[in-house]
């Protein structure tokens, strides 16, 4: 199985660029959309031409703002949104696919803000998010993808220092978020693989960020210990663009 995660910062305008040929050609089995900045029938529309997925959408109250999509070849034998958790459940930041041996999440973390003033909701958020994966995991194993908005060590950002508890993504406090994840058993399977790969997965548009490689890689597949021998491979595509994020793919046997 082939998994494609990305955040494509506005449905409808990726899909005036080369996004529909990109996923043709790169043929997902499964394909999580994080920011679609869209009601679910403006994404409908958007995506009408890649109708060989089953799709669903989960947009957020406020228009053009955060918002969900999961388009699968095989239809999951269930797929709900959101956490059930009243103030989580608004921004259309989660979507929980199941299939027969798996959970597949599919996440976009809310930013902590240019001034940090939501990070005591982002800390809120993880440790919300941390519950509802182990509970699923209770049942089968969870594979959960996106942009969890943080990059989790030095490695994973080109300025650490300057950025280190002033900029959100790189605070403590959502390391410490992350960290939680990885103790309770969940792996990110990119650094698992490639430990030493400096590979980013966003860079701002500001700045030439992307030209001069200034970046972060804050989009991760976490997956469940009792998955890791199944994984074929972990790709991030940082010359695929459209976005400020490029997509990543988990190729696992499943």
């Amino acid at each position: 199985m082939k998994i494609i995660s990305w955040n494509v910062n506005g449905i409808r305008a990726i899909v005036k660029k080369d996004f529909l040929e990109t996923i043709n050609k790169l043929r997902p089995d499964v394909l999580c959309l994080q920011e679609t900045k869209a009601q679910d029938n403006e994404v409908e529309k958007a995506l009408l031409p890649l109708n060989n997925y089953k799709q669903y959408f989960n947009s957020a109250d406020k228009k053009g703002y955060s918002g969900t999509s999961v388009l699968s070849k095989t239809k999951p034998l269930k797929l709900i949104s959101d956490m059930h958790i009243l103030e989580h459940d608004t921004e259309g930041r989660l979507q929980c696919a199941e299939y027969k041996k798996f959970y597949l999440v599919n996440v976009y973390v809310p930013n902590s803000g240019q001034k940090l003033d939501r990070l005591e909701y982002r800390k809120q958020w993880d440790a919300d998010l941390l519950k509802y994966l182990k509970n699923l995991e209770n049942t089968k194993p969870v594979i959960v993808c996106g942009d969890f908005n943080v990059a989790h060590s030095s490695m994973d950002l080109k300025n650490d220092k300057s950025n280190y508890n002033k900029t959100a993504g790189y605070t403590q406090i959502e390391i410490d978020g992350m960290d939680n994840f990885i103790k309770a058993g969940f792996v990110d399977s990119f650094r698992f693989l490639h430990p030493n790969d400096i590979v980013y997965t966003y860079w701002s548009y500001r700045f030439k960020a992307r030209e001069r490689n200034t970046g972060w890689r804050i989009d991760y597949f976490l997956v469940s210990e009792s998955l890791i021998g199944k994984i074929k491979d972990v790709t991030i595509y940082s010359d695929i663009f459209g976005s400020d994020h490029c997509p990543i793919c988990l190729e696992i046997d499943i």
